[in-house]
C-alpha cells in the first residue's frame, strides 16, 4: 500500500490582502448577547461585545441567557394557568 502525505503549510503569498470593513455595515446598530450558561460567559461575551460596540461605533444593548428567557416563560405560563384556573375553574 503506497499512502502520499501532504504539506498543511501549502505556498506563501507574498500578495497582501487587505480586508474591507465593515464598520460602515454595522455603524450605530445594536449588540445583542445570548450566553449559553457556563461559569462566567456572562462575563466574557459582555466585554467582547463592548469592545465590539466601541470598535464599530455601535450601541450594546442587553445579555441574556437561555435560562433567564426559560425562567421568564415558566413564570409567564404559570400566571397564565392561575388566572384560568381562577376564571374557568379549570384543574
Amino acid at each position: 500500500m503506497n499512502m502520499k502525505i501532504h504539506s498543511p503549510e501549502g505556498d506563501l503569498m507574498d500578495e497582501v490582502v487587505e480586508l474591507s470593513s465593515t464598520t460602515p455595515l454595522f455603524s450605530g446598530g445594536k449588540i445583542g448577547v445570548l450566553e449559553n450558561g457556563k461559569p462566567n460567559a456572562d462575563l466574557l461575551l459582555t466585554k467582547i461585545a463592548e469592545g465590539l460596540a466601541g470598535r464599530i461605533d455601535a450601541k450594546f444593548s442587553i445579555t441574556t441567557g437561555k435560562a433567564k428567557e426559560l425562567m421568564l416563560l415558566q413564570h409567564a405560563i404559570l400566571k397564565l394557568l392561575e388566572c384560568l384556573q381562577r376564571k374557568f375553574n379549570w384543574f
